[in-house]
């Protein structure tokens, strides 16, 4: 029964992988191809989780899956071609301080209008139970995240390494001067990107809002996690942010079963002993700034 309950960690661990994966991947992307550090990438993933909320209420949990990221996504428009834009040849460091600054606005406009106190989400009646394998106890509701993680980590791989769309951002993201050589640019793939990254955050919120705590700093909660991630894995990297998110979520998961203070202490742990060895990361890649 002890190792039972400990896979049950495991997989639990794996969720919260993926709940990793799907706000730092597009983290990670935004950076690759704009160069920019966007620390309001926390703001997206706390409004979709408040989409979330109101839509389920009037139309349902379903609904509120495709509806929520997709108005994120939207937004992400007018974010990129409002703020970010002015930024993709400036110093990083001027991006980092307007995100965050947008991100603490975002933060108080979700205060205004949703208010301080956390509110209630729960888990749609048609996925609430459990799953039982053997001696396996799994929650009906977290393996369904799992699958959603797949199809998103599945859609998103054949989109950059399938199609010609995705040729020119890896393209742009290793050799943005030849890119430009060529006549293409990198502007409207760049609008692309963040309305999938910031998508991708509001999905996140979508289905973790019913098991973790709807609130207005939970953007800001998760973005550290989010950049831990990024630098595990190493920037550039796809597959490098996948295998850092499920490794930070199994370890987390474990670390909780043995000893749950040690949770939150045992993501930095891994950070710092892998830039120790890999300072890029474990499959970290050069990346140049496009003009």
């Amino acid at each position: 029964m002890q190792f039972a309950f400990l896979l049950e960690q495991v997989v639990n661990g794996l969720v919260l992988g993926g709940y990793y994966l799907l706000i730092a991947l597009g983290l990670s992307l935004i950076f690759s191809v704009g160069g920019v550090v966007n620390l309001a990438h926390g703001a997206f993933y706390a409004l979709g989780a408040y989409l979330s909320v109101e839509a389920t209420k009037y139309l349902g949990f379903g609904a509120a899956v495709v509806i929520s990221p997709i108005a994120v996504a939207l937004l992400g428009i007018l974010f990129e071609r409002f703020i970010l834009r002015r930024f993709y040849t400036a110093d990083p460091i001027l991006s980092l301080l307007v995100t965050f600054a947008l991100a603490m606005v975002a933060e108080q406009a979700i205060r205004i209008i949703w208010g301080s106190p956390p509110i209630p989400a729960s888990i749609a009646p048609a996925f609430r139970g459990s799953v039982i394998i053997g001696d396996f106890l799994f929650s009906r509701y977290r393996l369904l995240i799992l699958a959603v993680v797949a199809v998103v980590l599945i859609g998103v791989w054949l989109l950059l390494h399938k199609t010609s769309f995705g040729r020119v951002v890896r393209a742009g993201i290793q050799r943005p001067d030849m890119v430009a050589a060529l006549g293409i640019r990198l502007q409207p793939y760049m609008t692309a990107i963040v309305m999938l990254g910031v998508g991708m955050a509001a999905l996140a919120g979508v289905f973790f809002a019913p098991i973790s705590t709807v609130h207005p700093a939970m953007g800001s909660e998760i973005i550290t996690i989010a950049f831990v991630v990024v630098v595990i894995g190493g920037l550039g990297s796809f597959w490098g942010v996948v295998i850092a998110a499920l490794l930070v979520g199994v370890v987390r998961g474990i670390t909780i079963h043995f000893e749950p203070a040690a949770g939150e202490a045992s993501i930095y742990m891994l950070m710092f002993l892998v830039l120790l060895v890999r300072p890029r990361g474990l499959l970290g890649e050069r990346i140049e700034k496009f003009e």
